[in-house]
């Protein structure tokens, strides 16, 4: 086994071309507590310790107390706890152990995780909102689309009501426009984006990060709207030996998730991650002749490696695969359907296979660096929407090479500086399968060169001023040179205020079939009626940040607005005919305004509320005039209470949502005219979609080793009573099951059980 695990090291160490040195680890013990108004000292359990610029932390147990591994190059040790003033402690080459004493809270500072939270705001330049590991784990929570129950921030919806794919929506607009990333790396795009968001298991996330507006110049120029960054789990800092999760709905959908962690050295480490699902039940509750949901069988696994030479490299690499089989449509539908005009059927079978190597060179301790981000990516895609078949196949790669630097001791100048490039080709072939018409006959094969350069400036002033500007040089060789300016600043006007100001500019190259798959399970024929061009947008937007205090405990407020402005846009018009979809170029007239607030509270000790309230205004440009975006609800308000007893032996967790009416695209409006037989018994008498709510649940026992939580998703039962339209005719030009605008489900219960095994000395 040992002559085994060297080989392995042996390969990754020439797939990376670095050498890894092992070293002998060394610890900082030490102990926190704290100081309240009063002058009393308590014990801080669940205190955040960590390497000021590195993601090496730990948490400290019951008694206050906590061991950190050293880490060369880095010797700042941060020690944040809510309701205490953070502070940040020199470690010498000798010390082995220290002692910690925080003061109760009187300025604003970074609010970072500690036990029992489930999200937190980081007061950086960029506002970002966090989802920690607490709060993907109070809901079912199976993958990144389940992650965003009691966010208000990001909307989730199906794209269609056969596929089971599901779809975001950010500021008003949809999830194409928000980056997704793994790490610094960019992970969801391209084939991934129709199913993707099911491709992220709950169980492998660490936490997730979303931050409005455009993103940071180092990450490309992709964000327009905002960017959701992935945290997976990190074999360096997890102490799970093993971690075991079994999950079991009432609709039968079973998940079965693992990880482990095995120390190879002192300072190499890997991590193996499985996911499998599967739904074997056919359901059709709304008894309109088609599944619910489709069936499934899915299977991922990752191997993550962690590895530091001392005082030279740190990095990570990992690979994974994924199989999706999905089988949709009507309820006796079978695989042999796959194709046919017997019965209508949605086959999809995917194949991804993704590898990402992140290297960080330190030259001068950890305030000048050299990091390097590469990433491959092999994504095969094969479906069936009825008559109608889909075939994408891509492949990617993207390398991005940077240089970091703080040019004073009080780290207050920092700039960043490199090149990237990313190569896509993609492949799609869209056909009908019972005749030819050249209109809806599709093949596309194309590659994009996308070499960049960029720099960024960062002016830090204490805790009181931050402001980044960057700039960065794309040329794409489809659509020519990209510029893309950005600006973020942070003002802490008062020790418990503070306002981020965002601008920036981002683009994206439209696919308008395999960003818009759901269309295709309907009658409808889709056009692609011009010689598509890149996207091209503004976005900017403020955002307030005020922290208080309720007894020792640290609450916020918040209340942000952003604006976004399409100088190009490719929009998918299905408001001219309800029988075609045409992809066509816009200019201008197409807009979002965003507005939103939120409250968080911690009254007590284990409680936390969160109430938060969301407009929207969004308009595409039809035929040169300002449309309403269709099927878009405006409001929407979500309240969520969670409490933990002591030791968070119980835990319970309830969301409820506020979903406002939306309106119809205005071609449905004139097919409705004319087949009043088709009409929705539940849209309301001015044809928009209702007004509903939405309630999850949760309770959770924890003992020594394992979890058991059962809970419960759409507790109010409310679901749109007729997703397909003309469903008993399915090969008929009315058919439609694109039009989603709710719930497509019941209630659904859910039980699941969690077993952990940790090391002791990690």
């Amino acid at each position: 086994m040992k002559k085994f695990c060297v080989k392995i090291i042996l390969s990754i160490l020439l797939l990376t071309g670095s050498t890894v040195i092992s070293c002998m680890a060394q610890y900082v013990n030490g102990t926190v507590d704290g100081k309240d108004a009063s002058g009393n000292i308590q014990v801080l359990e669940g205190a955040n310790i960590y390497w000021q610029g590195s993601n090496t932390g730990v948490v400290s147990d019951s008694a206050g107390n906590f061991s950190i591994k050293k880490i060369s190059g880095y010797n700042r040790l941060i020690v944040h706890y809510v309701g205490y003033l953070s502070d940040t402690i020199f470690i010498k080459d000798s010390d082995q152990s220290v002692h910690i004493t925080l003061t109760g809270i009187n300025t604003l500072q970074e609010v970072t995780v500690s036990s029992g939270e489930t999200s937190y705001i980081s007061i950086q330049p960029v506002f970002t909102q966090v989802i920690t590991s607490d709060g993907l784990r109070k809901a079912a929570c199976c993958n990144l689309a389940e992650s965003f129950e009691s966010n208000t921030s990001v909307d989730v919806s199906y794209s269609d009501a056969v596929s089971g794919a599901k779809q975001i929506q950010m500021l008003g607009l949809d999830g194409k426009y928000t980056q997704i990333m793994l790490g610094n790396t960019p992970y969801i795009r391209g084939v991934a984006t129709s199913l993707g968001l099911l491709y992220v298991p709950g169980t492998w996330m660490e936490s997730i990060s979303i931050s409005k507006g455009t993103a940071s110049v180092v990450n490309g120029y992709e964000s327009i709207t905002g960017q959701i960054s992935i945290i997976y789990k990190k074999p360096e800092t997890n102490k799970e030996k093993v971690f075991i999760n079994a999950f079991l709905n009432t609709q039968l959908r079973n998940e079965f998730n693992f990880n482990t962690r095995i120390p190879v050295k002192e300072n190499v480490s890997t991590m193996i991650l499985g996911h499998v699902e599967n739904t074997p039940l056919r359901m059709d509750h709304n008894h309109d002749g088609f599944l619910d949901a489709p069936l499934n069988t899915h299977v991922n696994l990752m191997n993550r490696w962690d590895y530091t030479v001392p005082n030279k490299l740190s990095g990570h690499l990992l690979y994974s695969y994924l199989y999706d089989n999905r089988l949709g449509g009507e309820k006796d539908v079978r695989r042999t359907d796959k194709g046919s005009a017997d019965r209508y059927c949605i086959g999809i079978v995917n194949h991804r296979f993704n590898l990402i190597d992140k290297n960080g060179i330190f030259l001068k301790g950890d305030n000048e660096s050299i990091g390097s981000i590469v990433s491959f990516t092999f994504h095969d895609y094969d479906a069936c929407y009825g008559l109608k078949a889909y075939q994408a196949r891509q492949l990617s790669g993207y390398i991005n090479v940077f240089y970091e630097n703080y040019l004073d001791k009080r780290n207050r100048h920092k700039i960043d500086a490199g090149l990237s490039c990313n190569i896509d080709y993609f492949s799609e072939w869209y056909r009908l399968l019972c005749i030819h018409i050249p209109e809806a006959d599709y093949r596309f094969k194309n590659t994009e060169i996308v070499p960049g350069t960029f720099a960024q400036y960062c002016y830090i002033l204490k805790d009181k001023l931050a402001v980044i500007a960057g700039f960065r040089l794309d040329y794409n060789n489809l659509y020519g040179l990209f510029w893309t300016p950005r600006m973020h600043l942070k003002w802490q006007f008062t020790p418990k205020s503070a306002i981020r100001i965002t601008a920036g500019k981002g683009y994206r190259t439209p696919h308008p079939l395999m960003e818009n798959t759901g269309l295709m399970a309907s009658g409808k024929t889709l056009v692609i009626s011009d010689s598509l061009h890149a996207e091209e947008a503004y976005n900017a937007g403020i955002n307030f940040t005020r922290l208080f205090t309720i007894g020792q405990r640290q609450c916020s407020f918040m209340i942000d607005y952003y604006f976004t402005y399409f100088m190009h846009q490719t929009v998918a018009d299905i408001d001219c005919d309800y029988y075609y979809v045409y992809f066509r170029n816009t200019h201008k007239k197409a807009y979002s305004h965003a507005v939103q607030a939120e409250l968080q509270l911690y009254p007590c000790k284990g409680m936390e509320i969160t109430a938060a309230y969301r407009y929207t205004l969004t308009k595409e440009n039809i035929n040169n005039t300002a449309h309403t975006k269709a099927l878009m609800p405006p409001h929407k308000a979500l309240l969520s209470l969670n409490y933990a007893t002591k030791y968070e032996r119980w835990k319970f967790a309830v969301t409820m949502q506020f979903h406002s009416r939306s309106c119809l695209p205005d071609a449905y409006m004139t097919f409705f005219d004319t087949h009043p037989e088709l009409i929705p018994e539940e849209l309301t008498s001015n044809m928009k979609t209702p007004a509903y709510i939405g309630l999850s649940a949760q309770i959770t026992r924890k003992f020594k080793y394992i979890e058991l939580y059962l809970g419960g998703e759409n507790l109010t039962n409310y679901r749109q009573q007729t997703p397909i339209l003309d469903a008993p005719d399915p090969f008929g030009t009315d058919f439609d099951a694109s039009m989603i605008w709710g719930p497509i489900m019941g209630i659904m219960g859910y039980i699941g059980l969690r077993f952990t095994l940790k090391y002791n000395n990690i």
